[in-house]
């Protein structure tokens, strides 16, 4: 960051009176400006036992398949950005959304937060990020055209839970290289 947002004034990077790191403060009004992670939420949207995925329409990873998340937005709670982003992708309500599971991604400044849920009436579509979508039996997953390595992880432990009927809220670490 070059020049403060709030002012237009020079910024430069130091470390702020009782703080542990270098920040971006403003010359002009003083204003330390914090670069925080962002939060991606997604949905694993379930429809009488399959998966709702979505093949990507967008880069990173044109053409591969995912579940439906993306960034969340100021003003809206985790669940309803998992929502949302259940809608703009795949045109589907998603209905009692429960947290499942939390990856922590610190060398990309990232955390996933992704939602178990019901898909409303089993309806669904393509939303302008998508190529297509599908309801997919966890014996069809396309294991191989997967976008994210998270999603892999996600969905396997998804499909291994799914067999006991017991859905705990995990939650790891991806280390560069790893995720």
């Amino acid at each position: 960051m070059k020049f403060c947002p709030d002012c237009g004034a020079p910024t430069e990077r130091r470390i702020p009176e009782d703080d542990d790191r270098e920040r971006d403060i403003c010359s002009g009004c003083n204003t330390i400006h914090y670069h925080n992670p962002k939060v991606i939420v997604g949905c694993i949207p379930e429809h009488e036992g399959q998966i709702l995925m979505c093949k990507r329409a967008i880069e990173p990873r044109y053409g591969l398949w995912t579940l439906p998340a993306g960034f969340m937005e100021n003003g809206e709670t985790t669940a309803e950005g998992a929502a949302r982003e259940t809608w703009e992708e795949a045109a589907a309500v998603a209905t009692q959304p429960t947290l499942y599971r939390i990856f922590d991604v610190p060398h990309i400044n990232q955390v996933y937060m992704f939602y178990r849920c019901g898909v409303e009436g089993g309806r669904y579509g393509v939303g302008p990020e998508s190529l297509e979508t599908e309801l997919v039996s966890p014996a069809n997953i396309r294991w191989d055209e997967l976008a994210f390595p998270v999603v892999r992880e996600l969905l396997r432990e998804f499909i291994e839970d799914s067999h006991s009927g017991d859905f705990p809220v995990r939650h790891s670490v991806i280390s560069l290289g790893r995720g």
